[in-house]
């Protein structure tokens, strides 16, 4: 990607975030917006709150009249601007959706080169948005794929952009270029004693007796509902690390940030200390470890007795 495209694409991006949290700010709070009207295309309920940060999400880039992937939870996999005849409006790509969210064999093999993929959840921590509880926003991954190589994954990510819509806390990177929160370069933790650390996680529908020794060790633990967000708090040093050892994390959530903590220094693995390199679509999932520095990612992976 280019300079001129990586800055075009950027600024569609935050166009992106200003539309969604324009349009989903009238029902944060309300009963209404917590109607589930559909099921989305990764099996999960989607609310009406959901369908409205989407549809935007899908105008923005209809817009930009650039041909464009989009991946997201609602929709799944599906193109825009490929054709002038074809998906003129919002409605239109709605009507072609399927809630078999995985593209076909030839999917990427049939398009243009290179393809721009937008990897979006377009309201990350729905529930608390319903709530009113101050952790929910947006996470944009821009990736750049050449069809031909194998298909598109976590590594084709140049750019993420995660934003909290109750803060209005924006958290950006470009790949290669550091990353920054309100346009400040920002740098994870150097807190690398784990019985001195904050850890934000997702411990619910796991096997405790995996976390135990964890939550006798730290100092603190939070749990926020927003895997974006908090994993982008690791990127600026707000949380030591963070982890999600359900498995069924999904792709979608994580693309952005973990771009961010990467790009700020930190370290982002599965449970395994392998790393994430998963597929870019609604259905791939994963565990996560992350941690602002290699020490305390270590010293967490071997009190968890994973290596």
């Amino acid at each position: 990607m280019d300079e001129s495209d990586l800055q075009f694409w950027r600024s569609v991006a935050i166009k992106m975030t200003e539309q969604v949290e324009k349009a989903v700010s009238p029902l944060v709070g309300k009963k209404e917006a917590g109607e589930i009207i559909k099921m989305g295309a990764d099996g999960t309920p989607s609310k009406l709150i959901d369908l409205v940060a989407e549809d935007e999400v899908i105008e923005v880039l209809l817009r930009s009249k650039r041909p464009v992937i989009l991946i997201s939870e609602e929709i799944g996999t599906i193109k825009i601007n490929y054709s002038a005849d074809e998906y003129i409006d919002v409605e239109s790509l709605r009507n072609v959706q399927t809630q078999n969210s995985e593209p076909p064999e030839d999917f990427y093999k049939s398009s243009q080169e290179p393809q721009i993929i937008f990897v979006v959840d377009p309201l990350d921590g729905t529930s608390n948005a319903v709530k009113k509880i101050p952790a929910f926003g947006i996470s944009v991954a821009v990736a750049e794929y050449i069809p031909g190589t194998n298909l598109p994954s976590l590594s084709d990510v140049k750019m993420g952009f995660v934003k909290n819509f109750a803060t209005g806390d924006f958290y950006e990177s470009i790949e290669g270029r550091e990353s920054s929160l309100n346009g400040k370069r920002i740098f994870p933790s150097v807190q690398d004693n784990l019985n001195q650390s904050s850890l934000g996680a997702f411990i619910y529908g796991t096997k405790f007796s995996q976390v135990n020794n964890i939550c006798k060790i730290i100092r603190r633990m939070r749990i926020l509902g927003s895997v974006a967000l908090e994993l982008s708090y690791v990127g600026n040093g707000a949380y030591d690390a963070f982890m999600d050892l359900r498995g069924n994390l999904r792709i979608v959530d994580i693309a952005a940030a973990k771009l961010i903590v990467e790009e700020a220094g930190g370290i982002v693995t599965d449970q395994e200390g392998k790393s994430l390199s998963g597929l870019l679509n609604v259905n791939s999932r994963t565990s996560i470890i992350a941690a602002g520095n290699k020490n305390l990612h270590q010293e967490i992976m071997e009190i968890m007795e994973v290596i």
